[in-house]
């Protein structure tokens, strides 16, 4: 059974998947993505899942490829962002950090989040009044996210290199 090095969690436009892919590129290792994941298993795009099917069925989709990718993956992994709502998820992510991963929580403040997520651009969660529903996912996921964290990044004032790199450097003290 494989441990991910590192699990990266965070709210939309906290940069999991650009970053994910350049610490996995400065490590040598493998990046995934469970939103990708879930979107191959699918067969159809994320915002696709919600307007067709529902939230409750991307939920369940999302449970499965974050179950499977914490057993299987080693490399750094990018979770969706309301993937640590789950009881089990966050079971799993907490069982991950005791065997060894480093679960890196992305923090951003809405002003920094509104532009990088184009308010609303694919992300069915926040279609409408993008602004107040990101802020109240985020008043609602932040005990979380910081509860299963092993360590956080302020991604506010930096580029996706300068985070991928600050990641990096968390490997180097472990």
């Amino acid at each position: 059974m494989a441990v991910p090095r590192i699990v990266l969690i965070g709210p939309p436009g906290s940069g999991k998947s650009s970053v994910g892919k350049r610490v996995a590129r400065l490590l040598s290792i493998a990046w995934r993505d469970t939103d990708v994941d879930v979107a191959e298993r699918a067969g159809k795009s994320i915002p696709d899942v919600f307007f067709d099917d529902g939230e409750a069925a991307f939920r369940a989709l999302e449970k499965s490829a974050v179950a499977t990718a914490l057993a299987e993956h080693d490399g750094v992994l990018s979770l969706g962002g309301g993937a640590i709502l789950d009881p089990d998820t966050q079971a799993l992510l907490e069982r991950s950090a005791v065997d060894g991963a480093q679960v890196v929580f992305l923090d951003v403040s809405l002003a920094k989040a509104a532009p990088r997520v184009g308010l609303n651009r694919a992300r069915p969660l926040l279609a409408t009044n993008p602004r107040q529903q990101w802020k109240a996912l985020m008043d609602a996921r932040r005990p979380i996210y910081e509860r299963l964290a092993t360590s956080t990044v302020l991604t506010d004032d930096l580029n996706p290199d300068q985070v991928a790199h600050a990641i990096a450097a968390l490997e180097d003290h472990r």
